[in-house]
């Protein structure tokens, strides 16, 4: 999988740089998110601008993300969905559950 991360000090960005985001690479970023948790990141973004597909194992990695983050008083937020991302989300009622952006911006600003 294609990661890309920014650390501001403050924020980690985690740009998810994959179409699809499914059983084949869905693993790398669950122990990313749990790695990034585990240093002691208290505030991260997850950007799906280039993910247009997502199965149940990227759901999972997500929402065992963020479990991690809710088990350390951290903060784990989603930005740029992809209208069939949104849709499994809203599916899923999982939109329930995340802090959803629109941008990255709106995302960082919401720490």
């Amino acid at each position: 999988m294609n990661l890309k991360l920014e650390d501001n000090g403050q924020v980690v960005l985690v740009q998810v740089k994959e179409e699809r985001l499914d059983a084949h690479n869905s693993e790398q970023l669950k122990k990313e998110l749990g790695r990034l948790f585990e240093e002691g990141k208290t505030r991260v973004v997850v950007d799906l601008k280039e993910v247009r597909f997502i199965d149940s194992s990227g759901l999972g990695a997500l929402v065992s993300g963020f479990k991690n983050a809710s088990s350390r008083q951290a903060g784990l937020k989603l930005s740029s969905l992809q209208s069939q991302v949104k849709s499994m989300f809203e599916l899923t009622r999982l939109h329930r559950v995340f802090d959803i952006y629109t941008t990255v911006d709106e995302a960082l600003e919401a720490f």
